[in-house]
């Protein structure tokens, strides 16, 4: 597990998972912030997120 922590991209690739989920989350929640730039720029981070963490190469 320390070693998936020290690799960048899997650390970046959860920050994007995390805060397409705080747009997403919020977008469904929140009346203000319900928006469809939040869902698109939500779903783009997660597709985004999920392949810097999982999908990358050395």
């Amino acid at each position: 597990m320390y070693k998936k922590l020290n690799n960048l991209a899997f650390v970046i690739g959860i920050f994007f998972v995390i805060i397409s989920l705080i747009l997403i989350i919020g977008g469904l929640v929140s009346e203000a912030l319900n928006n469809k730039l939040d869902f698109y720029t939500g779903f783009s981070f997660l597709v985004f997120g999920f392949c810097m963490a999982f999908f990358n190469r050395k």
